[in-house]
């Protein structure tokens, strides 16, 4: 590595010797002082018409781009924000809605529940009504029926004494003495009319 450095560094003396040889020999003329004034005379009008193409026209141009880069970026970033944050909002506002939602939902199976438990009551209630109706009912048919049939039975078992006892001694006895009989031993028998 150092040998190579070496060679380069005379390969560079050996050039700028020759250059300089060729110099004084009016070989070049960049490096013959008699031109030095016309080389910077026409090194400050190129400089300076480099300098003021660059700083008037090129650079205003690359800042004003520049400049434009950063507003449309600043402007993209404000809105990307803006978006995020309506994002959000649509979320919330979303978030909202479903659980509005489940809110109302529950409200109604209650309410739903609640008219169907009403509604079960009254055809329970009404229903209980109507079975204490025909209860009722069916008791005053019992009774009625176990009136009538006391009386029924009564007068049965007065015509049939009376038929017996007209057949047995051929003699018409007084309806009003065998009524009296048959009252007296439906009165004994009146329990088991009572248990029927």
């Amino acid at each position: 590595m150092n040998k190579r450095i070496f060679f380069q560094s005379l390969f560079v003396i050996f050039v700028s010797n020759s250059m300089a040889q060729s110099a004084e020999t009016g070989g070049m003329p960049q490096l013959n002082p008699e031109y030095w004034i016309s080389q910077i005379f026409w090194l400050v009008i190129s400089f300076g018409g480099m300098f003021v193409i660059l700083s008037k026209i090129v650079l205003p141009k690359i800042s004003g781009n520049l400049e434009a880069r950063k507003s449309q970026i600043l402007e993209n970033i404000e809105i990307a924000e803006k978006q995020r944050e309506e994002s959000e909002t649509k979320v919330r506002e979303y978030e909202k809605i479903i659980l509005d939602s489940k809110n109302e939902a529950k409200n109604y199976f209650n309410d739903a529940r609640k008219k169907v438990i009403e509604n079960i009551n009254l055809k329970k209630e009404s229903l209980e009504n109507e079975i204490n109706e025909e209860i009722k009912s069916a008791e005053k048919e019992i009774n009625d029926l176990k009136n009538s049939s006391q009386e029924k039975i009564r007068k049965i078992a007065i015509e049939t004494s009376s038929d017996i006892v007209k057949q047995l001694i051929n003699v018409d006895v007084n309806s009003s003495s065998i009524s009296a009989i048959v009252e007296d031993l439906s009165k004994k028998n009146k329990d088991k009319y009572h248990g029927i």
